[in-house]
């Protein structure tokens, strides 16, 4: 199923927030997002339906391999377009909201070209 990016969005938290601490709760998501404990509840019944997270007994959320590769994928273009960004003179706080937009909507090729430019 092809993710829309406000599924993309949690996975990414649950990613980071995964690197931050031992167990990842609803909770958690939501006051890193902010959003309401119902908004977060639906996004992840609909992530773990579809396979992108499992949640056990606890509540603790964890990323299925699906889910790990789609985070995993999502953040490295954050972290690579907010850098470029940030390189070319954009101020930081903007280049992190536009790198957040981008990093949904730009193709593999496109990313791809942008990671073999910069090695150049």
């Amino acid at each position: 199923m092809l993710l829309q990016e406000s599924g993309e969005m949690y996975l990414e938290t649950i990613l980071i927030l995964s690197q931050k601490m031992a167990h990842v709760r609803a909770i958690n998501i939501g006051e890193e997002m902010g959003y309401s404990k119902p908004s977060v509840s639906r996004a992840l019944k609909i992530l773990k339906l579809n396979s992108y997270i499992e949640v056990d007994a606890s509540g603790f959320i964890t990323l299925t391999r699906t889910g790990r590769e789609v985070a995993e994928k999502i953040y490295e273009r954050h972290q690579v377009l907010s850098e470029i960004l940030i390189r070319i003179g954009v101020d930081p706080q903007i280049a992190i909201e536009d790198a957040c937009r981008m990093e949904h909507v730009i193709s593999d090729t496109s990313f791809q070209a942008i990671k073999d430019f910069i090695k150049k």
